[in-house]
């Protein structure tokens, strides 16, 4: 597993319950700003072998990015059962919600 990876774990690891982060910030987080499809590519491939937090990743819109319906359902009740509100157009306020790790 490369360095860029095992910080994009640990940036989901550490994404507390009731908070999101983007893929674009994780990716920025890990040093690679331009990294965010690579954000998506471990979030698919590693999330239940590591048992990531995978629910609390969405995209820049605040938005959940997952376009197959039962995927995208699970997610929303997660973050709703997180106490994450979504407003019209099903977007998250990320001023209100958003993850900033000190790190």
């Amino acid at each position: 597993m490369t360095p860029f990876t095992e910080r994009i774990l640990q940036i989901i690891k550490d994404i507390p319950p009731g908070k999101v982060m983007t893929y674009g910030q994780i990716a920025t987080l890990a040093g690679s700003p331009r990294a965010a499809r690579q954000v998506v590519r471990i979030l698919h491939s590693m999330s239940q072998k590591h048992h990531l937090p995978w629910h609390r990743v969405i995209n820049s819109k605040g938005q959940i990015g997952l376009s197959d319906d039962e995927s995208f359902n699970v997610q929303r009740l997660s973050l709703e059962m997180e106490g994450v509100e979504f407003s019209i157009g099903d977007r998250i306020d990320l001023d209100r919600y958003q993850h900033h790790p000190a790190h």
